[in-house]
């Protein structure tokens, strides 16, 4: 099954040394299991040709929102679009959760509750209780009407959502594995544009257990259908 990564931002130079860019991560993420993969990186304007590319498609985050007015934002919606009306798999991590939401008429925008960052539960439909590695402040506020809740937490009411049985979107990141989210709190962790308890609280809890090896199953699972 070939996997096209539509790759949304960049990982800083000082993370991807280590760990490589956000493609790098999924592939690590989903290695194994019957997938190959090629990247666009459609941030820097560089598209595939349409939707018949690839068998199916993976989303990743950026640190842009999906309300900013960007160049590749436009086009990454009617993609996002016609890869819908195609009926392939299609899969929407953190700002591509947001993308895909906002592309078929929810509305994502600046949570007045503020960040989420580190370690975090989610009520998963059919898994339980499900620890991953949050980064976010912008949330799918209004899930479009084809969408369905199928995670939450009392921060985030729509943490996760699915599209009848062609897409799923989550709004943290199974890529963050503990290394890549110790670097990334490293490296961020005395920025003032985050809550310094927060940050300070999410460096304490990093080497908690994570279930980013459970949401890869249902990933490569849903991918594969």
């Amino acid at each position: 099954m070939h996997i096209g990564i539509l790759q949304c931002g960049h990982t800083p130079a000082e993370v991807a040394r280590t760990h490589g860019d956000f493609d790098a991560m999924f592939r690590r993420l989903l290695a194994d299991r019957g997938l190959t993969f090629t990247t666009y990186d459609v941030v820097d304007m560089a598209f595939p040709a349409g939707a018949e590319a690839a068998d199916g498609w993976l989303i990743t985050g950026s640190k842009h929102g999906v309300y900013e007015d960007h160049a590749f934002i436009a086009p990454l919606m009617d993609l996002i679009r016609a890869i819908h009306a195609s009926g392939k798999q299609m899969v929407g991590i953190c700002f591509g959760h947001q993308a895909i939401a906002q592309a078929l008429g929810g509305h994502v925008e600046k949570f007045e509750g503020g960040w989420a960052i580190g370690n975090t539960a989610y009520d998963f439909d059919g898994l339980g209780k499900v620890q991953l590695n949050a980064w976010h402040q912008d949330q799918v506020i209004t899930p479009p009407e084809s969408a369905r809740t199928i995670a939450s937490n009392g921060f985030c009411a729509h943490a996760a959502l699915a599209y009848g049985d062609q897409i799923v979107t989550i709004q943290p990141h199974p890529e963050f594995s503990r290394d890549v989210f110790h670097d990334y709190l490293s490296l961020r962790r005395d920025d003032p544009a985050y809550p310094s308890a927060l940050m300070h609280s999410a460096l304490d809890s990093v080497g908690d257990p994570l279930d980013d090896s459970r949401i890869a199953v249902l990933l490569a699972a849903h991918l594969m259908q």
